[in-house]
């Protein structure tokens, strides 16, 4: 077996060790900003899926989202059921929210790709892959060249 198939085999497995290192990590990522950038990505196999490489022109950044709270508040009195608005629920999921608030901080870069690294109670957590459409790297790679020619 390869190495990714190795670590393929741990997320699905789940032994006792690599639960209690995801929960180190929880408890380390909600003391931690909102957006942070970081250097390699938490799950290899997925960010390699997903077209990450290491590689300048290349960056990840790890969002916290907040659970729950997609519904409108209910008010108590004074209306009719049929007025109530209560079926209206948000329209993107958290992964587009996540793509929406990694592009927003940082604007000089395109999002490619995310993938879900986490959830507690709380939050949720998402890995963005972000492009530089203007790096040489990026520009030559003709793999990824499309990006360059495709933003907006």
């Amino acid at each position: 077996m390869g190495f990714y198939k190795y670590i393929t085999n741990i997320h699905r497995e789940r032994p006792d060790e690599y639960i209690k290192l995801v929960r180190e990590r929880l408890i380390q990522w909600r003391k931690e900003s909102a957006a942070k950038r970081i250097d390699y990505p938490t799950d290899i196999v997925s960010a390699r899926r997903l077209g990450y490489k290491a590689k300048h022109g290349f960056i990840l950044v790890r969002i916290r989202l907040k659970r729950g709270q997609k519904k409108r508040p209910t008010i108590n009195k004074g209306r009719r059921s049929a007025h109530m608005g209560q079926r209206l629920v948000l329209a993107k999921n958290y992964r587009w929210v996540a793509e929406g608030r990694a592009a927003k901080n940082y604007p000089n870069m395109e999002v490619l790709n995310s993938y879900k690294v986490g959830k507690d109670g709380l939050h949720y957590w998402y890995e963005i892959i972000l492009v530089d459409p203007n790096h040489p790297e990026i520009q030559a790679d003709k793999n990824i060249s499309w990006i360059a020619s495709n933003k907006n």
